[in-house]
């Protein structure tokens, strides 16, 4: 199964979990505050999460002039992806990392740590960057926006409907009429776990499928791979600080070091992928 296909079918799931979330509140006005709220939230994280993402981590603009080499290999990615040439940014950390960020190919950027630029050779570095413009080339910001939006719904309505239980906002009645109190169990604790794992299962469909489009428009996938394992060995010595709300965007979780379960994990296990590298090498 492609990683697309994966992709829309991951979606759908989480749109009939959020559909089943609404039937068995029976609150359908309570499910469009909650979608409306959500939604505004995301898409507004989504429209200004190159600006955010960029200051949280102090990055520094960089201009051709100051790092001609890495402006070389962006601009060839860009125009072999056909997308246009997007700002490029230094991360003052000796953690090697990256990441891409924007709404579309017309508002891209790309940041790279110091670390990253030490460590890599120039062709596994072409592989990092190509990896990351995939991102925005296939508009993986926009699909993370809308699984975030359709997640936090589900997790909204569900605490609304504890709420209401614990305060008496929902009769007996009405609950059994819903299924009992079995149902109102799986809504306020089983569905919003099944809309975060869903949710993650979406964002490693999307890794996967960077890693093979960066591979397509490199031409490496061998240097891809090896920069993805210099970059896990040397990220768990030199960690970097990030946060779960922004960890997904790096092309190896920064917050793999913290020994977090793998079903509980952005990014896919970094074995795998560079498995599949290698097959593609081969």
């Amino acid at each position: 199964m492609s990683n697309t296909l994966r992709t829309t079918l991951l979606l759908g799931l989480l749109t009939g979990l959020l559909l089943w979330v609404g039937q068995a509140l029976g609150g359908a006005q309570g499910l469009v505050v909650a979608l409306v709220f959500a939604a505004v939230m995301n898409l507004g994280s989504y429209w200004f999460s190159d600006r955010i993402v960029l200051r949280m981590y102090g990055a520094q603009e960089l201009q051709p002039e100051q790092a001609p080499e890495l402006y070389g290999i962006v601009r060839e990615l860009a125009a072999g992806a056909h997308m246009p040439m997007p700002r490029v940014y230094l991360i003052p950390s000796d953690s090697p990392n990256a990441f891409a960020t924007g709404r579309s190919p017309d508002h891209a950027a790309v940041a790279v740590t110091a670390g990253i630029m030490r460590l890599l050779t120039p062709d596994e570095l072409r592989g990092v960057l190509a990896h990351e413009l995939s991102h925005v080339h296939n508009r993986d910001t926009l699909i993370s926006a809308v699984a975030a939006t359709l997640a936090g719904v589900v997790l909204m309505v569900a605490r609304m409907a504890q709420f209401a239980a614990l305060f008496g906002g929902v009769r007996r009645d009405e609950r059994e009429e819903g299924g009992g109190a079995l149902e109102l169990l799986l809504l306020v604790i089983v569905a919003p776990l099944a809309a975060m794992l869903i949710q993650l299962a979406i964002s490693r469909s999307r890794e996967y499928q960077a890693d093979a489009s960066g591979a397509h428009l490199s031409h490496s996938p061998g240097a891809l791979a090896s920069a993805l394992e210099k970059i896990a060995s040397a990220a768990g010595r030199v960690p970097l600080p990030a946060g779960p709300a922004t960890a997904h965007l790096f092309i190896v979780n920064p917050l793999s070091g913290q020994r977090l379960a793998s079903l509980f994990s952005t990014h896919p296990p970094i074995e795998e992928r560079i498995r599949r590298l290698r097959a593609m090498a081969y």
